[in-house]
């Protein structure tokens, strides 16, 4: 029994593979017609099973438990063959039209159904009785039916990535975003499955004229298959994961932004409208967002009763004088006009000003908003319209 390489490598991958498969049950239970999804299940749980079952330990244990020598091999390889369908289906699922899909699924999942019905009958029909836990495909690479077996799969399995590989790399030239990123891993990760069948092709063909390169089945081709299978699913995972990363990155570039306003505004009192508190350590930055951006809304407009038009002028006509454009220019008025008004509202609370602009005037977004706070112009109309000074009655 020759040694082999660490059984972990493929525990932990199959064992991550599977969790990736059980997270999409409950989906699967909801949508048990959707080929993608059944495409995609499978493509999880055969990759698992094969991760698992390939490792040295298991295939020891197998042969021990069913008293069969070599009984993990038909097992992998039929593991293996599916593995090949689910992932052409699931390609082709994930890109074709919904006719084209019917027609190609159906051929795909013949084809690679009748495989593996040929890789069971060939070990039945052949002799195996010397267990080979990593050499089996050198050791057997002159038997019949036993030889006929491991070039099918190995055929079968090159075909399908080989062809999984040209798809997805055609169609990330058609796309942008996560679901680019995802073909462009999924690409190469097939390809690493290719280079793994040729690598033990030419191995067993090496028997076949007298040579012996059984090093490249037992110590060359099994460096492959973990880091192809953490591709692989990387490559899935990721047009899935993107979508929400992407959101996740804006809402926090966002909230970063709106850091200075939320900052000024943060204490201003908004009677009628009721703050939730949202800590930051366990809220969502997509919900903490939203939050804060109602929250501002509910303070400018409890706000507006104190916005001075004057100073909404003279911070609009100081920043064209400083040379700025008169979109840039409003946006900084607003800016001056409003953190005027908290003062007054806090100094001065009685002191409500003319509202009858206050219902027509509107807020400019927010980001735009909270960058004119640092204007110079803002923080010196500020000065110079401070909390106006109280008045006594004679």
């Amino acid at each position: 029994m020759s040694s082999g390489p660490s059984s972990l490598g493929f525990y932990v991958t199959g064992t991550l593979l599977l969790l990736a498969c059980a997270m999409k049950l409950p989906a699967l239970v909801r949508r048990r017609h959707d080929t993608l999804l059944q495409a995609a299940c499978l493509l999880l749980f055969s990759a698992a099973c094969l991760m698992l079952l390939a490792a040295p330990e298991s295939i020891v244990a197998i042969n021990r438990l069913t008293r069969i020598p070599n009984a993990t091999a038909p097992l992998v390889y039929a593991m293996t063959t599916a593995f090949s369908g689910a992932t052409l289906v699931l390609i082709v699922n994930w890109r074709s039209s919904r006719e084209q899909t019917r027609r190609i699924t159906r051929l795909v999942a013949g084809a690679y159904s009748l495989t593996i019905i040929a890789i069971l009958v060939l070990f039945w029909a052949g002799d195996a009785s010397v267990e080979q836990v990593t050499l089996f495909d050198a050791y057997y690479a002159g038997t019949p039916y036993i030889r006929e077996m491991i070039v099918t799969y190995l055929v079968a399995q090159a075909v399908a990535m080989t062809a999984a590989s040209t798809l997805c790399w055609r169609w990330s030239a058609k796309v942008r975003g996560s679901l680019r990123a995802g073909l462009r891993i999924l690409a190469p990760a097939y390809l690493f499955i290719v280079s793994y069948d040729l690598i033990r092709l030419v191995a067993v063909a090496g028997r076949w004229s007298g040579r012996n390169w059984d090093f490249l089945i037992g110590e060359v081709s099994p460096q492959l298959a973990v880091p192809s299978s953490v591709l692989g699913a990387a490559g899935f995972a990721l047009p899935l994961a993107g979508p929400r990363l992407a959101a996740t990155a804006r809402a926090l570039r966002q909230l970063k932004q709106l850091a200075p306003l939320w900052k000024a505004l943060e204490h201003v009192p908004t009677p009628g409208a009721i703050r939730v508190p949202l800590p930051w350590w366990r809220t969502p930055p997509t919900v903490l967002l939203t939050g804060r951006r109602t929250a501002l809304h509910d303070a400018i407009l409890a706000l507006a009763p104190y916005c001075d038009p004057a100073v909404h002028q003279a911070a609009y006509s100081a920043d064209l004088r400083h040379g700025s454009q008169e979109s840039r220019a409003a946006v900084a008025a607003n800016a001056a006009m409003i953190l005027v008004a908290r003062e007054r509202q806090r100094t001065a609370p009685e002191e409500v000003r003319d509202t009858s602009h206050a219902s027509t005037w509107r807020s400019d977004d927010l980001v735009h908003l909270s960058q004119a706070l640092a204007s110079p112009v803002v923080q010196r109309v500020c000065e110079q319209y401070g909390p106006p000074r109280r008045t006594t009655s004679p």
